[in-house]
């Protein structure tokens, strides 16, 4: 298990254990984590687990994919950070990061 800890836009944290290997969006879906809905179920195709990864953290990410991409295009206050949870897998490399939630999703 990896501790992730999600911040909601008013600062709620939620800290939670994800299994490896699960996504992000998997790690707040499955803990009840508010303003991650996951609708598409992680095929990267609606962006309701848009996320803000802290720098600190962007060496540990996968790169961006076109498919990604073109879905943040469309995400509320996309920024240069933004991410889908859903194409992020959680690796022991991740333990202790905190992920920041758009308000849009709140």
């Amino acid at each position: 298990m990896v501790a992730i800890t999600y911040v909601e836009h008013d600062g709620t944290e939620h800290a939670v254990d994800v299994d490896e290997q699960m996504s992000l969006m998997e790690g707040a879906t499955l803990n009840m984590v508010p303003g991650v809905e996951g609708m598409c179920g992680g095929i990267c195709s609606c962006a309701t687990c848009h996320c803000y990864i802290p720098d600190e953290w962007q060496s540990q990410m996968p790169p961006l994919s076109d498919g990604e991409n073109s879905m943040l295009e469309n995400a509320i206050d996309r920024r240069a950070n933004s991410r889908l949870g859903c194409q992020i897998p959680v690796t022991p490399a991740l333990e202790g990061m905190r992920v920041e939630l758009p308000e849009e999703q709140a």
